[in-house]
């Protein structure tokens, strides 16, 4: 399931569990609060709901849902990352199914209750244009069920534009481009410089791919890592957070 090699492979190769050491990571359980209910998801139901992180980096919201009772799939590109996942599964004594793959070229049954795409996990960072994206978001929509429910988060375009600096940023209102270069430490304190290309993108952008792709957008949210809220757009958010169901077929009848 994986197409050629992506940027962010070695990165992960040499972040290891340093990845979890940012503060962006340190709000899981908040965000995983929020999250169940607006995925309709009850995990006191029998079997247990079904959900895919997709783009799960080291498990950090795989683990989280799983520990409240839904049946959770976890891919991601990085081998590295699905070790660090494995792993810490494992000593929590968490079943989770963790696969290493990629999400351009996803393939799944159309079976699970809601998806999960949060904080860049493969949309935005695909490269070769919004189509990717796009297809991305398209194959996402295959992996749930009629009426299933989908979150996934995408880097703000206003809030690459506020935060430009001086030197190693930058932002191309043509492609939506955010360019950085930041300087990585790892958990032997090496450090490596490393250039990142993110997508960045609109409410309005996010409502449009969404309805291409056969979702129906339930809601759209200014969220900052750790404080997922009911707030609207802001052009300070950091991040969009698009909530929306899968359109149920029309011989469905209901």
């Amino acid at each position: 399931m994986t197409e050629q090699a992506h940027w962010y492979e070695p990165v992960a190769a040499f972040l290891g569990r340093a990845y979890l050491r940012n503060a962006f990571t340190l709000g899981t359980v908040q965000e995983v609060d929020w999250l169940l209910p607006r995925l309709r998801l009850d995990p006191t139901s029998s079997p247990a709901p079904r959900l895919l992180d997709a783009g799960c980096g080291p498990g950090r919201h795989t683990l989280e849902f799983a520990r409240r009772g839904v049946s959770v799939t976890g891919i991601d590109i990085a081998p590295a990352f699905i070790e660090i996942a494995r792993a810490d599964a494992a000593a929590a004594g968490l079943d989770v199914d963790l696969r290493v793959g990629d999400l351009r070229s996803l393939e799944t049954d159309g079976s699970y209750d809601a998806v999960v795409c949060l904080c860049e996990g493969g949309f935005g960072l695909a490269g070769g244009g919004v189509d990717a994206d796009l297809g991305i978001l398209t194959r996402l929509t295959a992996a749930l069920r009629p009426g299933g429910h989908l979150a996934l988060s995408a880097f703000s375009a206003f809030f690459a534009v506020l935060r430009l600096e001086e030197g190693d940023h930058g932002f191309d209102p043509a492609s939506g481009l955010f360019h950085e270069v930041a300087e990585l430490r790892n958990e032997a304190g090496e450090t490596q410089r490393v250039e990142m290309h993110t997508r960045c993108y609109t409410p309005q952008e996010l409502e449009l791919m969404a309805r291409i792709a056969g979702l129906e957008a339930e809601g759209i949210y200014g969220v900052d890592p750790g404080s997922f809220t009911d707030a609207g757009p802001t052009t300070r958010a950091a991040e969009f957070l698009l909530l929306a169901r899968r359109a149920r077929d029309h011989q469905d009848g209901r």
